[in-house]
């Protein structure tokens, strides 16, 4: 009874401190990149996409805080109260659980983190309008919509004309963080505008 015990204070105590700190010291960049390709996630398994690992600390939590609880209350009960019977299906209901914790939160990261190259990838053609004028082979702004959020980023044009502020625009290739863009139905540009 005495490990069954330590197992759920153990779970509990990481539990309570886990959220205690990430609330307090979580949620800033301490300079580093943490997980797979040099954005910052809770995790990574094998493939490089966001999630947990079967062996993560919270998973292994999970494990422990289960085996500990269900140990407890398998001794109070008469026919399960021997170690040797209690032990077993203790350990079993922690896979359980740990792997059920592995599953939510693989499936809650797989739908709140996406690839940032299928988003850019699905903003050829895409259209915008411009922000900041871009001036004559330079550098100004766009804002367009993509999944019901605004975003803007820097952009040139194709031919490198001048655009005034307020056109629109249609996203034709993006290379690095530069958004090529062209003008809607190939309209001539006004200039004076």
């Amino acid at each position: 009874m005495m490990i069954y015990t330590a197992c759920l204070a153990l779970g509990l105590l990481f539990t309570i401190i886990t959220a205690t700190l990430g609330h307090f010291f979580g949620g800033h960049d301490g300079g580093g990149d943490v997980g797979t390709g040099g954005h910052a996630e809770a995790g990574y398994d094998h493939s490089g996409v966001p999630g947990i690992s079967f062996f993560s600390p919270t998973v292994l939590a999970c494990f422990v805080t289960a085996f500990g609880a269900c140990g407890l209350i398998l001794t109070h009960i008469p026919g399960t109260s021997n170690m040797w019977i209690s032990a077993p299906i203790s350990a079993v209901a922690g896979a359980l659980m740990a792997l059920l914790a592995f599953v939510m939160f693989n499936a809650m990261f797989k739908k709140t983190q996406s690839s940032s190259e299928s988003r850019v990838a699905s903003l050829l053609g895409q259209s915008a309008s411009i922000v900041t004028p871009i001036p004559a082979n330079g550098v100004g702004e766009i804002a367009y919509v993509q999944g019901g959020t605004r975003y803007t980023a820097p952009a040139r044009t194709e031919n490198g004309t001048p655009v005034p502020a307020g056109r629109p625009v249609r996203i034709t290739r993006i290379i690095g963080s530069d958004y090529f863009v062209e003008i809607v139905n190939g309209t001539p540009i006004n200039t004076t505008t």
